[in-house]
């Protein structure tokens, strides 16, 4: 309830972020017997409250895991069959922050509560944030986020020890500033 609050505020404030699909990726990687398996997840939505990088930041991710793609139909359907994220019973991840800190003007440690697989675990996401304009004069935050879990800690212990337990996450985002009213043309 405080995070939705806080961010309905950054939105009339003008200072909410919102995650623009198109342009930015998510995904993770893992070592395995076949080398490293790469996947990516197409939909997925979310923001980030932030007036400065010197203000606590919220941000909250949801993640449609059926969107899930790899280079090879086979690992694609035995991860999100029920071995690995059982998609049918949870198709969502959910990121939701409790706290930002800075290191410096763009670079801080994101914290968070993570729910995959029906568990919820506090993970730190390490940021490396940039500010920038679009052609039409809109801000955008470059925001690249990374982090590592051990899947077993969310549940999935198939093919342990073959397949690695420790899984990089990584995105690449792009958030554009929420305007209830168009960009004017520069």
């Amino acid at each position: 309830e405080n995070l939705l609050e806080t961010m309905l505020k950054a939105a009339k404030d003008g200072h909410l972020y919102r995650i623009k699909p198109g342009s930015s990726k998510m995904g993770f990687c893992i070592n395995s017997p076949l080398g490293k398996v790469e996947a990516e997840f197409r939909s997925f939505k979310g923001g980030l409250a932030l007036k400065d990088s010197k203000q606590q930041g919220t941000a909250l991710v949801s993640i449609d895991v059926d969107s899930l793609e790899t280079d090879s139909a086979l690992i694609e359907a035995m991860l999100k069959g029920e071995s690995f994220f059982d998609t049918e019973q949870y198709p969502e991840i959910i990121f939701v922050s409790t706290g930002v800190e800075w290191m410096t003007d763009t670079k801080a440690i994101l914290k968070g509560e993570l729910t995959m697989h029906g568990i919820t675990k506090t993970v730190a996401f390490y940021l490396d944030m940039r500010r920038a304009k679009t052609a039409e004069g809109e801000e955008i935050l470059n925001v690249k986020a990374t982090t590592s879990i051990q899947r077993s800690e969310f549940g999935m212990y198939t093919l342990s020890p073959m397949v690695d337990d420790r899984v990089s996450l990584c995105m690449s985002i792009d958030a554009y500033r929420y305007r209830s009213e168009p960009v004017p043309r520069v």
